[in-house]
């Protein structure tokens, strides 16, 4: 009963590294209806900046956000006001080549660069220790350090679009940009921001990940497969959605490999399919008053 609560409770806190994949990927989608190919990579490339940082700095990998996060934030900014704001319209397909074409582009750089090699941020003891519940149940620090850093990402990224007057221009933007633009809202700049933001968001997942596992240029698009089921999960746009679709994913695949440890993958592909079977829309969909 206790390895079953465990793997349960590790489950929850799995969910909590895929809601900071997937956060930023709601933003980009709740604000431009942008399906960004490119994003796991981007994590990937936030982790080898933390590990840059940290070679060359010498700082850990907490301290590195310090580095990651306004890079990230730059990088976002510009990558969608010079290349992706140029493919935004209604045909779908212009942004879904031209992300995929970075995505291969940034997969082969960071190749080229870093090599092939798995690389790991290392965080010394803070890696394996563990807190005692009760009994013989334990619980790693490092994850339940990511699951309230997912929380607290998101609780701040639902109060900056409900209470802000940027949130106030993200939402406008998002529902008829055009008119936004007549009220002296410019919708090219605003999506360079919401861009930033969910770069800042992946940033901070980047370093969790290069901490919690090994990584290397090629693993992106399985992030980014992960990211797209706990959005689609939680409900597309539905910040607080990602993190419900994040924990479902991570509490499937650790079931999964509790039973069988080839079966981890496949099990979360399966409770994906199964939501979206019973509820096509997501868990918690954006509805047009929010």
């Amino acid at each position: 009963m206790t390895e079953w609560l465990s793997t349960i409770i590790q489950g929850f806190f799995t969910g909590g590294l895929y809601a900071m994949f997937a956060a930023g990927l709601a933003i980009i989608f709740g604000v431009m209806r942008l399906v960004n190919i490119t994003h796991g990579d981007l994590i990937v490339l936030s982790a080898f900046v933390a590990m840059v940082a940290m070679e060359t700095l010498g700082l850990n990998p907490f301290y590195s956000l310090l580095i990651v996060m306004p890079f990230m934030f730059i990088f976002g900014y510009f990558l969608q006001r010079i290349i992706l704001n140029q493919t935004l319209g209604d045909d779908l397909l212009p942004p879904l080549l031209v992300t995929f074409g970075i995505s291969i582009i940034l997969q082969n750089l960071l190749l080229e660069i870093f090599s092939a090699d798995p690389q790991r941020l290392k965080a010394g003891a803070l890696e394996t220790k563990s807190i005692i519940i009760f009994g013989d149940l334990q619980i790693g620090l490092l994850p339940l350090i990511i699951f309230i850093v997912a929380i607290g990402m998101i609780g701040i990224i639902q109060l900056i679009f409900s209470k802000t007057k940027l949130g106030r221009a993200f939402r406008a933007t998002s529902d008829d940009p055009m008119t936004a633009q007549l009220m002296g809202v410019n919708h090219k700049h605003i999506f360079g921001l919401s861009m930033a933001t969910a770069l800042v968001l992946v940033g901070v997942a980047g370093v969790f990940l290069g901490i919690r596992t090994n990584f290397d240029p090629s693993i992106g698009p399985s992030r980014l497969i992960f990211a797209f089921e706990a959005v689609i999960i939680g409900g597309l746009g539905s910040i607080w959605g990602t993190l419900a679709g994040g924990i479902i994913l991570g509490v499937a695949q650790n079931v999964g490999a509790k039973i069988d440890p080839g079966f981890q993958i496949l099990a979360g592909h399966i409770a994906f399919l199964i939501i979206l079977v019973v509820r096509p829309n997501g868990l918690f969909p954006r509805t047009r008053d929010e």
